[in-house]
């Protein structure tokens, strides 16, 4: 059995006006999430991140379009997913992006075996939402790091 790395990424999808894109997972109905996935063989985690975009969502976005938070999370791995993961790997090390599209009409095409649906929700209502601790936090704090975002380019 191939084991997966307990290294991973959440990517934050949102719209100017901080409307985010929550998807439902397949085996957790009710459970709304960003996207998130883990980092396969050899790939960087700006790959993981445009892959699982890709995959989960069907937008193909480019590594310039992505803000890499250089901010990560470790959390306690949920025990009903940790067969997923060697004997002993208890933890896993999240890594924060974000993601800009243009508003709520852009296409999404969900995986089917990871979601069920999609949805569009205002940022506060998006972090309420989310059942992880972490996606949350990230929704919380994107106004804040948008506007860090724009003085950094003034």
């Amino acid at each position: 059995m191939r084991y997966k790395k307990p290294v991973s990424v959440l990517v934050v999808i949102h719209t100017p006006d901080l409307d985010i894109l929550l998807l439902e997972r397949t085996r957790h109905p009710g459970f709304w999430q960003s996207v998130t996935g883990s980092q396969e063989d050899v790939e960087s985690l700006l790959q993981t991140a445009l892959r699982e975009v890709r995959e989960e969502t069907g937008i193909v976005a480019t590594a310039p379009e992505l803000i890499d938070w250089q901010q990560s999370n470790r959390y306690e791995i949920f025990p009903e997913w940790r067969h997923r993961y060697a004997p002993g790997v208890s933890h896993n090390l999240e890594h924060v992006f974000s993601l800009c599209v243009a508003n709520r009409n852009v296409p999404i095409k969900i995986a089917p075996d990871e979601h069920l649906d999609a949805r569009w929700l205002g940022w506060r209502d998006a972090a309420i939402a989310c059942f992880s601790w972490t996606n949350r936090d990230a929704i919380l704090a994107l106004p804040h790091m948008i506007q860090l975002l724009r003085e950094g380019s003034d």
